[in-house]
Order: structure tokens, then C-alpha cells, then sequence
């Protein structure tokens, strides 16, 4: 798919080209698309997910198609500041996405819901129905679908009119549907939400604000379901570690490089090369993502 023609800050972190916007201007972007009748996908980004999309080339490939990425873990905008290249702030998907619901109630948009069980999306759209009265929900499915059925879908979607497309389904098949199918479904702002459809229904939990002020969401929800999700988020955080330390390594060479070749006055170069110290801060992964 092609990029929007708007020109944005962007940081380039690990090998993704992020936007770097605050919560308020990913929204304006929104509503930007939305009033412009343009077509917007939004990725949404932590350390788990940037561990996968070095693994699966297809989940790295639909997440760069995305025309606007967040950085969604606390851990990648440390990241950004370790790397020099300072991310504004982390803007999670569950966060913009309840953002658009209250535009979308505002300005009388149509949303569609694609995702999670059908008992999770009845308890969401009455939770929805509570707080956003204005809302008009153009449509809901589940996503027990198969890989076949995905160009049916895309033309349920089209035929409701939907302005707004929210996926509550898990990576990669969320960023997999919008890479093939997003623009063909008509709508005009897409946002893969993962999990958050579990949240707003009231059946998960997510992390109190201290835990997500110091980028611990993942040790919440480790603690929430250990069997499931401690392994993983352990691996996953050597995993990032490592990389940003390579990162950063590779970033202090050239520099070290200059400085043991320049001999301070009075005396002779040195042989030894100096150590780096990294301090790698643990993944934070939000709520939405990592199901």
C-alpha cells in the first residue's frame, strides 16, 4: 500500500520508522482522514511486537504498510531516548482508540467492531452503549473467521458504512486483514486494537497506573496469568534487551572509533578500547497487544 502524502516527524528506532506524535496529534491525524475522506491504518508498537516482526517478515511487512505507527510499550520510547532519537511519548492503542469512540459519539460517525467472541462484543456494546450514548455502531463480527471468508468480511464491512474499522483480534492476523483488505472495507480511519475489546467489556483487567507510569504493564499481566504469559514475556525481554544493546553498541562505535583515533595532548593513543555500559529498561507491552 502506498503512505500518506503528509509529511510527519518520524524516528527511525530499531528499524521502524515511527511517528513521533503525542496522543492529541494522533488524533488530529484521525480526524484529519476522517474529515478528508483519505484512508488511514494505524500500527500500534512495543517491544514484544518488534521482537516478532523481526521473525515473521510478513507481520514486519503489514506493520510498515501501516500510514501512521505508535509507539504502544513504554520500553520503546526509553528505547527512542537511549538511541537519540526521542519519541514524544507513548500513545497506546487502547488509549487512541477509546479517543476515537468519543469523536466518533461527537461527530456522528459509524463504527465497526471485528473481533474477539460474540459474548465479549455483546458485554462491549453495552458497556460502549453507557458511555458513548451518541455512538452509531454500523456493524459487529466476531473473529472466528477463516482466511478464505476474509474477502466477505471486507465487503460486510464496505456495505455498512463504516467510517471507523476497530480489529480486536490478535497479532499478526489483525495487521495481516488491514495490510490485504483495510482500504477495500471503505473505511476510513483502521486501528488493530488487540485485547482492548476484552477491557471495555469488563472481563480483563488493565494494569493500574503506576504499573503503566514505569512500563511495567507486562509484569501486571504476568501476574494475572503466569503460566501463559510469564515464559513468554520473559524471552521476549532478553530478546529486546539484546537487541537495543546491539543498537546502541553500533550507535557509540563510529564515535569511540573518532575518539581512540585522536591522541590527547601529551600522550599516545591508547590500545584498549573502552567499555559501554547499557542500562536496558524492561518490555512494556500494552494492554491491546501480545494476545
Amino acid at each position: 500500500m502506498g503512505h500518506s502524502t503528509q509529511q510527519q516527524a518520524r524516528s527511525n528506532l530499531l528499524g521502524i520508522s515511527f511517528d513521533a506524535l503525542t496522543m492529541s496529534q494522533a488524533v488530529a491525524r484521525c480526524t484529519d482522514a476522517l474529515e478528508r475522506d483519505g484512508y488511514l491504518s494505524i500500527g500500534v508498537v512495543n517491544a514484544a511486537k518488534i521482537v516478532a516482526m523481526r521473525r515473521d517478515f510478513r507481520l514486519r511487512q503489514a506493520v510498515t504498510e501501516c500510514r501512521m505507527i505508535l509507539a504502544d510499550g513504554q520500553s520503546v520510547v526509553w528505547a527512542s531516548r537511549m538511541l537519540r532519537m526521542p519519541l514524544p511519548e507513548r500513545v497506546t492503542g487502547i488509549d487512541l482508540f477509546q479517543a476515537l469512540l468519543a469523536e466518533a459519539d461527537r461527530r456522528g460517525l459509524r463504527v465497526y467492531f471485528l473481533g474477539a467472541r460474540r459474548d465479549v462484543l455483546t458485554r462491549m456494546l453495552r458497556e460502549i452503549e453507557h458511555k458513548y450514548p451518541e455512538l452509531s455502531v454500523a456493524g459487529v463480527r466476531d473473529g472466528y473467521f477463516r482466511e478464505e471468508e476474509e474477502p466477505e468480511v471486507a465487503e460486510e464491512i464496505r456495505a455498512a458504512g463504516a467510517d471507523l474499522l476497530f480489529l480486536g483480534m490478535s497479532s499478526p492476523k489483525k495487521e495481516l486483514f488491514l495490510s490485504k483488505w483495510g482500504e477495500a472495507t471503505g473505511a476510513r480511519v483502521a486501528h488493530g486494537v488487540g485485547g482492548s475489546f476484552d477491557i471495555l467489556a469488563g472481563l480483563t483487567r488493565r494494569a493500574p497506573i503506576w504499573y503503566q507510569e514505569h512500563g511495567l504493564e507486562w509484569l501486571y499481566r504476568a501476574q494475572q496469568e503466569p503460566l501463559r504469559l510469564g515464559r513468554r514475556y520473559l524471552t521476549t525481554n532478553v530478546s529486546f534487551m539484546v537487541m537495543l544493546a546491539r543498537e546502541v553498541i553500533s550507535s557509540h562505535a563510529p564515535r569511540l572509533a573518532v575518539l581512540r583515533s585522536t591522541p590527547s595532548a601529551g600522550r599516545a593513543p591508547e590500545a584498549d578500547t573502552s567499555s559501554v555500559l547499557i542500562a536496558v529498561s524492561p518490555t512494556s507491552t500494552g494492554p491491546g497487544e501480545g494476545k
